[in-house]
């Protein structure tokens, strides 16, 4: 690295690891002086408390990074602007794309560290959640005429379904073997859901029938049944909240609704802006390069408003995108992506327009 990068690369870092780490400050106290009402009126112990915002800080941290990564590329070109920095590694025959190419780069960095925090997120919120013994896991409990289609393909059907006992009632599981030709059908009265073993049905019939419909059926008492994986939670298809899954369990869940009849497309948003939120601090240093050049005049105080408004209208408009999306009336991934798209093409606007 030139001596230029490396005075570029300290200024920006120097300001973002600061912003980085004094905004979810700000967020906690904002948080925790709205809710401690409530924590004191439910008894929750002083240590609670203060352990769950320890575990609030990923969040907290990872809704900061866009923040963070433009006001520290607006100060950092910024500052070199008004003193003139700019014009003189022009002089020097380094154009603007160049100069500004070691911010790029930890921009790119700093998208890639997002994705890493924002999949332990939902490790520290579900110990949060436990912490603060709010309501997490499933909304409702209970799920009657269940029709689900397993991970491996069968059909399975139930009258009910009790996520809190572990059980179903009135099953039935059918299969096909397409080489043989041949229709598989356990029927039982009850199934019951053990976390080591799995399910297990209670007083019933196997049932095997050809492509000729010629019948072999054997009663039983108990049948266990290793191939059905599904837990009762991922059998509710909508208990789960988004939040608290990292981007596997997510994309089985969205597969899981699928498999049941569900519409996914609010999963599917929240899936995509996985990536495309920690992407967008790349998107927004990008544009934030060339904005800052063109807003020398206005000082610190103007320079940290222009951010912190610009900011806020990229997620809200990640926001507007995930109820567009959730809705059904754009695709999934247009809705997650459009703010970065949109704004990808105002910075390259802005790049170019850039004299050199």
């Amino acid at each position: 690295m030139k001596i230029l990068d490396r005075y570029l690369a300290r200024q920006f870092l120097g300001t973002f690891i600061l912003l980085v780490l004094a905004l979810p400050l700000l967020f906690l106290i904002t948080d925790l002086t709205d809710q401690l009402d409530r924590y004191i009126a439910r008894g929750l112990p002083a240590s609670a408390i203060a352990v769950s915002y320890v575990y609030f800080l990923p969040q907290l941290i990872y809704w900061g990074f866009p923040i963070a990564a433009l006001i520290a590329t607006v100060f950092t070109i910024g500052n070199m602007t008004r003193h003139q920095e700019i014009a003189a590694a022009k002089a020097g025959g380094i154009s603007f794309y160049r100069l500004v190419t070691p911010v790029l780069l930890l921009g790119a960095i700093l998208s890639v560290v997002a994705i890493g925090i924002g999949d332990i997120v939902p490790i520290a919120n579900e110990r949060r959640v436990e912490l603060l013994e709010s309501d997490g896991g499933y909304v409702n409990p209970f799920r009657l005429n269940l029709v689900f289609r397993t991970e491996d393909g069968r059909t399975l059907a139930a009258n009910r379904l009790s996520a809190e006992q572990n059980e179903m009632m009135n099953v039935v599981l059918e299969s096909r073997i397409a080489a043989d030709s041949v229709w598989i059908n356990s029927s039982a009265h009850f199934a019951y859901w053990n976390p080591e073993s799995g399910w297990t049905l209670e007083n019933g019939y196997l049932r095997w029938i050809d492509d000729r419909g010629t019948e072999t059926a054997i009663q039983f008492d108990s049948l266990y049944v290793p191939h059905l994986r599904e837990t009762p939670e991922e059998l509710l298809t909508t208990s789960t909240e988004a939040d608290a899954m990292r981007y596997r369990e997510l994309a089985r869940f969205i597969d899981t609704i699928e498999r049941s009849g569900g519409n996914p497309a609010e999963f599917r948003v929240y899936l995509a802006q996985r990536l495309s939120l920690p992407l967008a601090v790349l998107v927004i240093v990008l544009f934030g390069a060339p904005l800052a050049t063109s807003s020398q005049r206005g000082g610190t105080a103007f320079g940290v408003g222009i951010s912190l408004a610009v900011t806020m209208v990229y997620l809200m408009l990640f926001k507007v995108g995930e109820a567009i999306g959730s809705s059904g009336a754009i695709h999934p991934l247009a809705a997650a992506w459009s703010p970065n798209i949109l704004f990808l093409a105002a910075g390259l606007v802005l790049l170019w327009r850039v004299r050199t």
